[in-house]
């Protein structure tokens, strides 16, 4: 059975809508909110229930909630809609009348509730009780991926595969209690409906906007639609690891793609270099999702290669989450209050102003949750000024809550922080971390019953297969923690002590480098964090993570993170230059080009390490193994004019002459399993650089342009060699009629949220 009595009145008919489109065939005419229609919906024509049976005329559809669990329906209960339904009969627009319930509904009740209304004149009833709702949603996997919040109100192990169930559980594990309250929403719709046409699907918004929890249901209504393998991963490499070529069955959801709560340029590369495989995981029938806020979206976009992935350019993949409606709005806020932490007094003296807030510029799905949970209410008084202020200055509201706590829940949350929100359950802390805690007035123990106290209002305690964990409930709880470090220098020294390396890099830079959300260590802490990266790049058991990833990912951290006085100071390590100065082949996927570009801007790349840097890269193009110099304008800014000069010269007397023999070399380097088109772009992408480079001089354009053809040619034979694909059938969620708004009434969404 399903939690249906949580739905609110208001769902409920939505459900029932619903149900009368998918399983009884009809579509209705309208639902009105009216307190005294005497109808919740209407349709006229012929309905065909069973082989022997056609009713036609005019139905009445009556829909009769309950917020009480287990509660059956009494003919009494029906009454003033007895009364109604005769009226109804008297003006010929109730011939057949259908009542849905969510209570139970016993057999003697049903016929007592049948001869009522035909006593009133209606010809046939139909009466489709809990049980029955209950039923259908079980067995109809397009009813639950149309109403997703049924994934949230029962027991999944009844609807999934043994299989299914074991990942939506690992899925959803942080967020069945968000999914009890999810609202369809436009923005969902647009989803499934790019998943549909493109098989991908990018949700941006600002924080708290849902990104994450629309990406949740798409998954889990992937296992339930298609049982597809569902995995939730962190970055494109993970992607590509778990990318099972005979299973073409896949879809994968990528959260906060380029970056938590500040961009990762680092993590925009690795996408950019495995694109092909992206677009070949597509081709086979996979599915990907990813989210990312707009804010870091913006500077993703400057440094992603949209030419060679146009899915990216389409508006109807990447979807602002935020363009609520306002009957999305109110429902939304409806849910988290009915089903949140509040009592009963609270939700009656608050019922006045929801429909306020839900109407208030600055509301976000956190607003509602906020609001539901009492934490964040204790200090509010239940005026329209207080209430405003609530909602507009949630952020600076949210930081007042967390400088209010005591020293042992400050620590917990710094111990969270530390761990770039993920602490590994049961707590084993490293030496530096138990040192840190301990300079914030606390220990292990009083960190543990901070966390208890703390579960689902700022924290969350997860459990999987894989283990248990304690993590923010938003990453907004982390960057309100972080906010608390800037304002104190001491606590700043301890976080920057205590914090794992890796994990420090993504959320601090050196100095001002104008990076948004980011917590900014002073100068006079920069001798610290130089030790604290030197100890990761060189320390065999300071991660897991390979040697030459480290020196990678600090080499990131250096480029985009770190103004030009850190810079300084880390560099007087040579060996820091000398691996500069080398870089390797795919110089757009290579840290050390992007580490030369900042040093070069910075003006602190000494001379001898800029020469040896320009060679190599010269070297690469000439030899036909690279042509990212000959595009790029960072790399291209480390030359100097007349080397420049000298570049250019070399392409157009040397380079151009023999692209014939570089396109044979990337020929020769074919191996059947790939895909010829994705193989050659990159290099079909330089001859078009270098034919704009050199469309001043006509002759040298149509000799590149020949190649370009050549190279086209190539691939078309080779993608006609290649076996046709095997026919499956298209994976679709199915066409997504949007919820019909409310017509306008007496009756308010929030009138039964105190009951």
């Amino acid at each position: 059975m399903y939690d249906l009595h949580n739905l609110g009145w208001h769902s409920f008919q939505q459900l029932c809508l619903t149900v009368c489109r998918e399983v009884l065939g009809q579509t209705v005419e309208s639902f009105l909110p009216s307190a005294d229609a005497g109808q919740d919906g209407a349709f006229v024509g012929a309905w065909k229930r069973q082989a022997k049976e056609r009713l036609s005329g005019h139905f009445v559809i009556q829909c009769k909630f309950t917020s009480k669990r287990e509660r059956n329906l009494r003919a009494a209960d029906l009454a003033d809609e007895m009364k109604k339904a005769g009226k109804l009969v008297k003006r010929d627009l109730c011939d057949s009348y259908v009542l849905m319930t969510n209570a139970g509904v016993s057999g003697a009740a049903a016929a007592e509730i049948k001869a009522s209304l035909k006593a009133v004149g209606v010809k046939s009833v139909a009466i489709f009780g809990g049980t029955w709702i209950c039923d259908q949603i079980r067995e109809r996997r397009r009813l639950r991926m149309m109403v997703p919040r049924i994934y949230g109100l029962g027991d999944l192990s009844q609807i999934l595969d043994d299989r299914a169930y074991r990942q939506a559980k690992a899925l959803l594990a942080s967020l069945r209690e968000d999914l009890s309250k999810v609202v369809i929403t436009s923005a969902y719709r647009r989803a499934v409906e790019a998943l549909d046409r493109h098989g991908f699907v990018l949700l941006i918004g600002e924080p708290a906007a849902g990104k994450t929890t629309i990406a949740s249901i798409l998954a889990v209504a992937a296992l339930d639609q298609w049982g597809c393998s569902t995995l939730k991963l962190n970055d494109a490499g993970q992607v590509i690891k778990h990318w099972n070529t005979d299973e073409p069955a896949q879809f994968f959801w990528v959260d906060d793609a380029f970056g938590d709560t500040q961009f990762e340029s680092h993590l925009v590369h690795r996408w950019n270099h495995v694109l092909g495989e992206v677009k070949a995981i597509l081709r086979q029938g996979g599915k990907i999702v990813m989210t990312s806020r707009d804010y870091i979206y913006r500077h993703a976009r400057n440094e992603l290669k949209e030419g060679a992935f146009p899915l990216l350019r389409e508006s109807q993949v990447v979807i602002d989450v935020h363009d609520l409606t306002l009957d999305e709005r109110q429902q939304i806020l409806y849910n988290h209050i009915r089903l949140g932490k509040q009592t009963k007094k609270f939700r009656k003296a608050v019922k006045p102003h929801l429909a306020f807030v839900a109407e208030h510029k600055r509301f976000i799905p956190e607003t509602a949750r906020r609001l539901g949970d009492p934490l964040f209410t204790q200090e509010l008084e239940l005026d329209r000024d207080e209430i405003d202020q609530f909602v507009e200055k949630q952020e600076r509201l949210l930081h007042e809550v967390i400088t209010g706590l005591d020293e042992d829940s400050k620590a917990a949350l710094a111990l969270i922080y530390m761990r770039s929100g993920t602490l590994d359950s049961p707590i084993s802390l490293e030496p530096s971390e138990r040192e840190a805690i301990e300079k914030l007035g606390s220990n292990l123990g009083g960190c543990t019953v901070a966390l208890d106290c703390l579960q689902g209002s700022l924290v969350q305690y997860v459990q999987s297969d894989d283990g248990a964990i304690w993590r923010f409930k938003h990453p907004t709880v982390g960057e309100a923690f972080a906010s608390l470090l800037l304002k104190n220098p001491e606590w700043l020294g301890i976080y920057v002590q205590g914090s794992p390396a890796d994990k420090l890099m993504s959320q601090i830079t050196c100095g001002d480098v104008s990076l948004e959300r980011a917590v900014m260590i002073p100068k006079s802490l920069f001798p610290l964090v130089r030790k604290r990266l030197m100890t990761y790049c060189t320390d065999e058991a300071a991660s897991h993570v390979s040697m030459s990833d480290r020196r990678s990912r600090v080499d990131d951290f250096l480029s985009y993170r770190c103004s030009k006085d850190f810079l300084a100071l880390y560099i007087e390590d040579e060996k820091v230059l000398k691996r500069v100065a080398d870089p390797g082949l795919a110089l757009d996927a290579c840290s050390e080009v992007r580490l030369a570009v900042r040093l070069h801007q910075c003006g602190v790349l000494p001379e001898q390490y800029r020469k040896a840097f320009v060679e190599k890269v010269m070297a690469y193009t000439f030899d036909g193994d690279d042509f990212y110099g000959l595009e790029n304008k960072g790399i291209q800014s480390v030359f100097t004019s007349e080397e420049m000069a000298q570049f250019r010269k070399r392409v157009h007397d040397d380079l151009i002459p023999k692209l014939s023999d570089v396109s044979s070399h990337w020929m020769h380097d074919f191996f059947p399993s790939a895909s010829p088109e994705d193989m050659m772009q990159p290099l079909l992408e330089s001859y078009k650089s270098l034919k704009q480079q050199f469309s001043s001089e006509p002759a040298l354009a149509r000799m590149i342009q020949q190649e370009i053809d050549s190279v086209n040619e190539w691939i078309a034979e080779k993608m006609a060699e290649r076996d046709s694909p095997r026919e499956r059938a298209p994976r679709v969620f199915g066409e997504m009629d949007a919820s019909e708004p409310p017509s306008p009434g007496t009756r308010s969404i929030f009138d039964d949220i105190d009951d």
